[in-house]
């Protein structure tokens, strides 16, 4: 019966008011059916998943049960929930009640909405709960409309349609959900339910659509639905005109779009209503009108803010609803002008932006449109809008790549037009205020032309490297060549084989922009040289078919037709003029660059190779760069033409005899030769030649000589820094010199030319990298103030020189000031002191450039030592097994033990992560290394022993690390690989004979020196070493860690610390563990060493005192773990060892060690003892007799009911009169307090006082004859305590009184 009840009530709880007592319900209903009324609990669950999981479950279950009182009791819970407190539980309920209706259609709708108008009543709900029946109306709709029967009953929707606009007015709490949701009506009823039931309900609603946004959306939706009800005499009966959109109706539209913006500012969307007055306007045909008048003269008018972003949104909106007319139009509006500014202004932080909300809507347009003319005109327009020249819209927009394959031409072909002969009056150009103040007519034009062109390029270029853009070759090659042209030719006269040539330029190009091209130009060589074939960059590639990569659809390279391309160029001279004269000494480079390209072509089709196709590329991409940088590569192609001969040779004569003679095992020169190149070569601030190098390297590996490597350790070597000028070539250029690391990678986004549009002028933001370059150099500055001194005397005594010659100093003598000087004197004294002032100025700044171009020097090296060491990896990988490898262990060690004490700029640190990551990840844990060492036994044991001695000197245990791991390296060198024979034994002799293989390896020379590593460990306080690195040693080499277990064992008990202790007793367990050391031991060895294993153990624990030490739980923790292998192993192998003295000791450690219930060293301690019989001894739990009796009622309280031991019973209490009450009320406080009272004490605060002290026993007071102080002696003594504070108050008034 307790839980009916419990349910019953929990049933009433939820019902907000009950009119009637309902009768009483079968015990079935609810008592029965748990699940049942779980239902209802999840549909106010928070959960989306859960409430929509218990919608389903619930009509499930009411279709199989079709039980009418359950379905009856479904409404009642689901009517009342629709008013719920809690927000999520109300779309739940909502849901719920319209897929029941929907499952039911029996049960008539009118019902229903009789049930919500009466339980949700507004005129007789409670104040505090309107709000909630306000939702519960809606909701209730809402269900209605959801359960898709509306349209079969119009009374049912014309009660729904009153009940809204009862509600619409309460728009404080409800918004416009009310004509939302009879928008959501109109659009399911038919138009005869519309005209014969809505049409007379909603006249008021529709006469009055010009008030509010809401209101013209609903008569706009009508429209839509019911154009043969609303027709124009019908509007003009309820408007007064026949169309919505007109002029006399404009004002009304621009107030009512005003308003809806403001509605909209924290959403950031487009009102629904917005979009359908431009839908409207296109179908009357009156857009032009609506745009002119109601945007751009209404909506525009205002301050920027809600009314400029929705006309933004709206523009983007109605790109795809407009025409190809209408699209070039309104692209060339005020709308856009104003978008542009915005866009400007909006760079600055903390403003918002709305460029990412118009990419989305440009980006949508072009993915569904499939006119090019349209997609043509809207890139065209964007590109158009431009700030001083330069457009608005970013280089790199990933909007072209949804372009058709038309578009995509005309679109390049635009850019080109655009580029040769800049129009800036088509443009839709701006400027800010104060980029009109700085600068004149003149120099603005010109600039404006310059970043137009850099924008083009820059733009030109990104849709070569999106590989998504729909793009042929044709039309990549044309680009190409385009660029090719314009970076280092000219037109002298056109010519039909040249297309270039055929279009002039009407403003010449400037060296700034010409700059701009070869930069632009070497990136697009390197998208073109990752650029997939056509057929492989759609779909229908193969997944695991390798992709050709740079190669045109005959499989010939994108460079090579470019560098056809140049040869044409430079054949026709009367027609295409060289930027830059072309010396013979170039010209015969370039000659031979293609012979030899030529030659190696040829011998590619008896044999294509990697090592010719890598050869290719580097003589082309050397070729290209000759048009750059011609005196920096004019030696480096002859050195390079001379190696490629001298490889070509000695291959030939390889391949002809078989058997090596001496000249062919002298050292190729020309390998080194050819590192020296690409060494050079990588100090070039290109990516695509870094690539090149690292594939040229990668085909030339095998031949790879000592001398060849040291030439590439020696740029890494740390201490040779100072020595390093040869590579890397600084020059006073500071705007060279700024791009130069940004050109680096030569992947240039040009996305830094945004800040160039960005409301201020260019110069700004220079000043602004200026001001932060002062900034860092803040400090350098303060450390330079010892020196500043000097200067600051010497500056003194030039100044007072200056005064003295003009007599403007005033001394004691004379007592001349300024003031007697006349004017001619003090023009004189002006310049000079300017020109003191001006000079000091200069050498200020030289210290700064000269502190700065240092700095550059610094990065620009350790950016080239970082491309250098893409030559080490490409060797590590490809050459593990050579012997030349081992090199490597000491250059790599030295440059990681530097690196971790310079400095920590992020660029030094990349180069450390990255020289780590090839010494221990590429290098000491390879599965290849050398295996042919045996004719350098002595030279590798040497290195080993250098290796270890610097490994205990070092102060930081991280880079102890990588020489530990590079001694493992070397002891894995020495050793070698196990004989075939060993491995082909499965036995247990074969298996103990591969352990015991230790190849060319000292094992005693080894051992010494990993027994000093590990007495250095365990002897000194601060060691570098870590138990880890011994554990790896023992793991990997089993032969020695049975060399190293003796000493182990010793510092189980020796070690100078407890902490070396434990670790000994870690690196002996782990010893010990293994199978492999096992199978060496096997037999006496292995008895022998778990006897001096117990030995230790037992003198260690001997010596443990206090535990409450953490260092020294750990090392009891760690021996103990030590001893319950060592018992377990004794008593499963049945050896013969003494462990009584080990027992005795662990059984006197309980009176050392304090144990406590659980823990880590107990647990382990206990585990040990078992061994020897001794059981855990069990802790009887005494239980409190009230406790549990407590602690019931305790949880019986969480459940909201009150414990019959707690309820208040009645009692007899005496009435006195009000003098006797108050009389001994006053006793009681003084008897209490130990104090005689006093009478004078008003009557009121006695009677008071009475009162709380009676609540508070009443409170304190459990039945059943139990006392308070019986249950808590706590709270007696706080009472008492409460008590005594009150009766000193009491005295302190009273003798106040």
């Amino acid at each position: 019966m307790d839980s009916s009840c419990c349910e019953e009530m929990s049933v009433e709880m939820v019902e907000l008011s009950v009119k009637t007592p309902e009768p009483v319900r079968p015990a079935g209903v609810l008592q029965q059916n748990r699940v049942f009324l779980d239902f209802f609990w999840d549909l106010a669950k928070p959960d989306q998943e859960v409430r929509l999981k218990a919608v389903g479950d619930l009509i499930q279950y009411l279709k199989t049960n079709n039980k009418a009182d359950e379905l009856d009791y479904t409404f009642k819970r689901l009517v009342d929930g629709l008013a719920h407190t809690r927000e999520a539980a109300r779309p739940g309920f909502s849901l719920a009640l319209g897929q029941v209706l929907s499952a039911f259609e029996d049960v008539p709708l009118q019902k229903l909405l009789d049930r919500i108008k009466e339980k949700h009543n507004l005129q007789t709900v409670k104040k505090k709960l309107f709000r909630n029946a306000m939702f519960g109306n809606l909701f209730g709709v809402l269900a209605l409309q959801q359960s898709s029967r509306l349209p079969k009953e119009p009374q049912v929707v014309l009660g729904c349609v009153k009940l809204l606009q009862n509600l619409s007015q309460r728009k404080q709490h409800l918004k416009d959900l009310p004509t939302k949701t009879m928008m959501d009506i109109l659009n399911e009823i038919p138009e005869d339910v519309f005209e014969e039931v809505l049409l007379s309900a909603l006249q008021t609603d529709l006469a009055s659509a010009f008030s509010t946004p809401e209101q013209l959306q609903l008569l706009l939706v009508a429209l839509q639905r019911f154009p043969q009800t609303l027709k124009p005499k019908k509007l003009k009966k309820l408007l007064g005109s026949s169309t919505i959109i007109n002029a006399d109706n404009i004002p009304k539209l621009t107030e009512v779009l005003k308003m809806s913006a403001r509605s909209v500012k924290k959403e950031c969307v487009l009102p629904a209503v917005v979009l359908d007055l431009l839908k409207l306007s296109l179908k009357e045909d009156s857009f032009q009108l609506f745009w002119n008048t109601a945007i751009v003269n209404g909506m525009l008018k205002e301050q920027p803010g809600p009314a400029h972003y929705l006309s933004f949104r709206l523009l983007g909106s109605a790109l795809p609803l407009l025409s190809a007319a209408q699209l070039k139009e309104v692209l060339s509006g005020e709308v856009m002008m104003q978008y542009g500014e915005h866009v400007v202004s909006a760079q600055k932080p903390d403003r918002f932006k709305l460029a990412p909300e118009m990419d989305v809507y440009v980006s949508d347009f072009l993915e569904v449109c499939q006119d090019a003319d349209k997609q043509l005109a809207v890139m065209v327009g964007f590109s158009s809008l431009t700030n001083q020249g330069y457009p608005v819209v970013p280089s790199v927009w990933r909007v072209v790549q949804h372009l058709q394959p038309a578009a995509v031409q005309h679109y390049v072909d635009w850019l080109k037009n655009t580029f040769l002969q800049p129009q800036p009056d088509k443009l839709l150009d701006f400027s800010t205020r104060k980029q009109k103040d700085s600068q004149e007519a003149k120099e603005q034009k010109e600039n404006s032309i310059f970043r137009l062109r850099k924008w083009i390029v820059s733009r030109l270029c990104s849709i070569i490297d999106n590989h998504l853009v729909k793009k042929s070759e044709d039309l990549i090659m044309d680009v190409a060549r385009f660029v090719f042209f314009h970076a280092f030719f000219s037109t002298k006269k056109a010519s039909a084989d040249i297309p270039e040539t055929t279009r002039k330029l009407s403003v010449p190009l400037d060296d700034r922009t010409r700059g701009v091209l070869v930069n632009s130009f070497f990136g697009l060589l390197l998208s073109m040289h990752h650029l997939p074939l056509a057929e492989d960059s759609g779909e229908g590639a193969a997944v695991n078919q390798k992709r050709a990569l740079g190669v045109t659809a005959d499989g010939t390279m994108w460079i090579d037709h470019l560098v056809q391309y140049a040869q044409v160029l430079l054949n026709q001279p009367k027609h295409a003029q060289s930027s830059k004269p072309v010396s013979p000494e170039q010209r015969q480079a370039w000659d031979s660059m293609l012979e030899s390209v030529a030659n190696l072509k040829k011998k590619a089709k008896k044999g294509p190779t990697a090592e010719s196709g890598a050869f290719q590329q580097l003589f082309l991409l050397v070729g290209m760069h000759l048009f750059k940088a011609p005196e920096e590569l004019l030696d480096i192609m002859k050195d390079l033409q001379s190696c490629v001969d001298k490889a070509q040779e000695k291959k030939a004569k390889k391949k002809k005899k078989k058997q090596a003679t001496e000249q062919e095992q002298e050292e190729p020169e020309w390998v080194e030769v050819m590192v020296d190149i690409l060494l050079s070569l990588l100090s070039q601030p290109s990516r695509h030649i870094r690539q090149v190098c690292r594939t040229v390297f990668t085909s030339i590996c095998p031949h790879v000589t000592a001398a060849a490597l040291t030439a590439i350790l020696d740029v890494l070597d740390p201490e040779k820094d100072d020595e390093e000028d040869g590579a890397v070539v600084v020059t006073d250029d500071n705007k060279t010199q700024k791009k130069k690391p940004n050109e680096e990678e030569e992947d240039e986004e040009m996305e830094d030319d945004e800040s160039d549009a960005s409301g201020d002028d260019s110069d700004d933001g220079e000043d602004d990298e200026a001001m932060e370059e002062d900034d860092d150099d803040d400090d350098e500055d303060d450390e330079e103030e010892i020196e500043e001194v000097a200067v600051d005397q010497n500056f003194r005594v030039e100044l007072m020189k200056v005064l003295q010659q003009q007599n403007a100093l005033a001394t004691e003598e004379d007592g001349s000031s300024d003031e007697d000087l006349d004017d001619a004197s003090m023009m004189e004294l002006d310049k000079g002191l300017a020109a003191l002032f001006s000079e000091q100025k200069k050498k200020a700044q030289a210290k700064k450039d000269e502190k700065t171009k240092i700095q550059k020097e610094k990065t620009l090296v350790r950016d080239f030592k970082i491309k250098v060491l893409d030559l080490v990896e490409v060797f590590v990988a490809r050459q593990a097994g050579s012997p030349l490898v081992l090199g490597l262990v000491e250059p790599l060690l030295t440059i990681i033990d530097r690196g971790m004490s310079s400095g920590s700029d992020q660029q030094e640190q990349d180069f450390l992560r990255r020289a780590a990551d090839i010494f221990r990840n590429q290098l000491c844990r390879s599965k290849v290394y050398c295996r042919t060492a045996g004719d350098r036994q002595g030279e590798l044991h040497d290195l080993l022993d250098k290796l270890m001695t610097k490994s205990q000197k070092l102060s930081d245990s991280s880079v102890c690390l990588y020489y530990f791991s590079a001694s493992l390296y070397v002891v894995k060198v020495l050793r070698g690989a196990p004989p075939a024979d060993a491995k082909e034994e499965p036995t247990a002799d074969g298996a103990a004979a591969d352990l015991r293989f230790m190849g060319n390896l000292d094992v005693d020379r080894v051992s010494t020196i990993f027994t000093e590593a590990l007495n250095s460990f365990m002897g000194r306080r601060k060691s570098p070493l870590t138990a880890q690195m011994f554990t790896d040693l023992f793991t990997r080499f089993p032969g020695l860690c049975v060399k190293l277990l003796d000493a182990a064992v010793l510092h189980i008990k020796s070690g100078v610390r407890i902490h070396q202790q434990g670790q000994a007793c870690v690196l002996v367990l782990r010893a010990m563990q293994s199978r492999e050391v096992q199978q060496l031991l096997s037999g006496a060895p292995w008895t022998e060493l778990c006897v001096k294993v117990s030995g230790q153990l037992a003198a260690s624990l001997q010596q443990v005192g206090d535990t409450e030490s953490k260092v020294v739980k750990e090392k009891v923790v760690k021996t103990l773990e030590l001893c319950q292998f060592l018992v377990k192993h004794v008593h499963q192998q049945k050896l013969s060892v003494d462990l009584e003295p080990l027992q005795t000791v662990l059984k006197s450690l309980t009176s050392v060690i304090e144990f406590k219930k659980t823990g880590k060293l107990e647990d382990t301690y206990w585990a040990v003892v078992k061994h020897f019989g001794v059981v855990k001894p069990k802790v009887e739990k005494k239980k409190p007799e009230n406790k549990p009796d407590e602690q019931q009622l305790l949880k019986k309280k969480k459940k909201g009911f009150l414990p019959e031991t707690k309820k208040r019973k009645k009692r007899d209490i005496p009435i006195l009169e009000p003098a006797a009450a108050a009389a001994a009320a006053a006793a009681a406080a003084a008897a209490a307090a130990g104090h005689t009272t006093f009478r004078g004490k008003p009557r009121a605060d006695k009677g008071q006082a009475t009162k709380k002290h009676d609540k508070k026993t009443k409170q304190k007071r459990p039945a059943d004859g139990v006392t308070a102080s019986q249950l808590n002696p706590a709270k007696k003594s706080k009472t008492t305590q409460s008590e005594s504070n009150t009766d000193k108050k009491k005295k302190k008034k009273q003798k106040k009184a």
